[in-house]
């Protein structure tokens, strides 16, 4: 074999062995992309309980338990708001009121 021949056959070696490492990568890229891909349905959807590892919740149940949440909070806020302005003498603000009037006039240097 001549120089020229080995040097022919070097360079389609490294060659092959180049297009497999590429194929490699890509293959590497592409199945971190479908895992990605796989983690983004698994949010979504939600996955049951297998053993051991308790059941999560999807996406839309998730977002309703948030709706929900929100909701009691805002009513919370509602019933606290109500307490702090006078309103028909039932309110911790007009029971303060109350009290600073009876306190005035017990200590009028108040």
């Amino acid at each position: 074999m001549s120089p020229e021949e080995i040097a022919a056959w070097t360079g389609a070696g490294v060659g092959v062995l180049a297009l497999i490492g590429a194929g490699w990568r890509a293959a590497r890229a592409a199945a971190r992309v479908v895992g990605r891909v796989d983690d983004l349905v698994d949010d979504w959807k939600g996955t049951p309980a297998r053993s051991g590892v308790p059941a999560r919740p999807g996406l839309m149940a998730r977002v309703a338990a948030i709706e929900e949440q929100t909701a009691q909070i805002a009513d919370r806020v509602t019933a606290i708001e109500h307490e702090l302005h006078p309103n028909s003498g039932a309110s911790l603000r007009d029971a303060v009121d109350r009290v600073d009037r009876r306190t005035a006039r017990l200590s009028p240097e108040g």
